[in-house]
């Protein structure tokens, strides 16, 4: 063995190293810790004034700094007065913000089912719910569990308001359709009301290997469609009337709670961006969901709650790899994507 061959099998062995080093932190990070979850509540009020005062801080002369740090400070010593002084009902209302971004599991739906409960102890009837929904959309199961969730905050005499900045999509749109108010951007992507399954079958490949494959099952319709056996022009329809029935529960589903759609020419699995879903009436209204909170903070505290994991150190250091991991797969994609406009 030469040096550059020894010193390449090094380098392999190396990266080999740590990637696995990587794959374990990344488990890590995503196993629950021992110790219970922790409710961050965030006033984006207090934040923006915060942020809105540093800026006019900066902006001003050197010699008013000082002048408009106690104008800040008595502004502030009369609001903690007034709120003092404030009964119950002159007081603000209250508007609690959810962020829930969902992949094709709908993972985060657990710790959402959990700052959910804790809302409804909480909130007044008098009370928002914004929830900022993310979501192409996955499996079925997953997410008709996740909008179940939300129903919850309907059948607890809660308003609700989704805002949809970037897609809510199949699944998204499913849970996005229990809102008593739908928001999205302009170019939000809406829709997708329909249903898809895809399964890669290799009986031929095998079969010309003198493979056989023995499927053995109780019932006709335990299993239609298969991987490795051989499938059956009967199997493949009753597989397509499943999809049918799921298809037919999806669209019943949305009509109930938005009645004024034309389900029948809408759910064809297409989608539409923002102002094109308005005028379908997929959505009520077109604004960001930045735009709308800052609305809201003229007349109400605003409350962001999120339960958080313990952040112990292999969490970080696994969180922060899986980030590095995603933002190397991200560029990837940009590149190849670019690469489809730059002139051969």
């Amino acid at each position: 063995m030469d040096c550059g061959t020894g010193y390449l099998l090094l380098q392999t062995l190396i990266v080999v190293g740590l990637v696995g080093i990587a794959v374990i932190l990344v488990k890590r990070a995503k196993e629950p810790g021992d110790q219970a979850l922790t409710l961050k509540i965030t006033e984006l009020n207090d934040q923006r004034r915060y942020r809105r005062r540093r800026l006019e801080l900066a902006a001003a002369a050197p010699s008013a700094r000082k002048k408009m740090i106690k104008a800040f400070k008595r502004d502030d010593k009369s609001e903690k007065k007034g709120a003092t002084d404030n009964s119950p009902s002159d007081a603000p209302q209250r508007v609690w913000l959810l962020d829930f971004h969902g992949d094709i599991k709908a993972s985060a739906t657990e710790h959402f089912s959990e700052e959910i409960s804790a809302l409804i102890d909480v909130a007044d009837p008098q009370d928002e719910v914004v929830i900022r929904l993310e979501s192409a959309g996955g499996l079925v199961h997953a997410y008709g569990l996740a909008a179940a969730q939300l129903d919850r905050l309907r059948e607890a005499g809660l308003k609700t308001t989704v805002c949809i900045d970037k897609v809510a999509a199949s699944g998204g749109y499913l849970m996005a359709c229990t809102a008593e108010h739908v928001k999205a951007a302009p170019f939000a992507v809406i829709g997708s009301i329909g249903v898809v399954a895809q399964i890669p079958n290799i009986h031929r490949l095998l079969k010309r290997h003198d493979i056989d494959v023995e499927l053995l099952t109780a019932g006709k319709y335990k299993r239609t469609l298969t991987m490795l056996g051989e499938n059956t022009q009967e199997g493949r329809e009753k597989f397509i009337d499943d999809l049918e029935n799921t298809h037919r529960l999806f669209k019943d589903y949305v009509s109930e709670r938005r009645s004024a759609m034309d389900i029948d020419t809408l759910a064809t699995g297409e989608i539409w961006y923002g102002n094109e879903a308005m005028q379908k009436q997929l959505v009520d209204s077109v604004q960001t969901s930045e735009a709308y909170l800052t609305e809201r903070m003229a007349s109400s505290r605003v409350l962001q709650i999120k339960l958080q994991a313990p952040q112990t150190m292999s969490r970080k250091l696994g969180l922060a790899v899986e980030a590095g991991v995603e933002r190397a797969v991200l560029k990837t994609v940009e590149t190849l994507e670019a690469s489809r406009w730059h002139k051969r």
